[in-house]
């Protein structure tokens, strides 16, 4: 088991329904707590979990996807120290999915910003998109 924390924060527009991005949000991070803070257009969604079992859910949809050999190089160019970053189109998780996107062009109505804090970055990303055989 390694030591997580993580953090997912998006902004929730005027014209998208709080609730469908809050199952976005559900169907790529487990056991999570959602807070909302107004903003400037509409509200920030905040959730944030700990422990490894937070990560199932991330897990399995890189397996059933089957994009694991992506999801590896983009977690890896994704570490600072022993911090990942990176970002996932909303949409898509919403649908069930995985598609990792840039920080605004891929995604109109902006994207899950995602942060995971641990103590060993190299083998969570090991744990979380393990290697396919070839």
């Amino acid at each position: 088991m390694f030591a997580v924390r993580v953090f997912i924060e998006t902004e929730v527009n005027p014209t998208e329904d709080e609730e469908k991005v809050r199952k976005a949000i559900d169907n790529v991070l487990g056991n999570a707590v959602i807070t909302v803070e107004l903003a400037d257009r509409g509200s920030i969604l905040k959730a944030e979990a700990k422990g490894q079992d937070s990560l199932i859910k991330l897990r399995t949809l890189l397996r059933n996807d089957r994009i694991r050999d992506a999801a590896r190089r983009i977690l890896f160019k994704s570490i600072r120290n022993d911090t990942l970053n990176f970002f996932l189109n909303k949409q898509v998780a919403f649908a069930g999915h995985i598609s990792f996107s840039e920080e605004t062009s891929e995604s109109p109505l902006g994207p899950l910003r995602v942060t995971i804090e641990t103590d060993n970055a190299q083998q969570l990303v090991d744990w979380i998109a393990e290697k396919t055989e070839r």
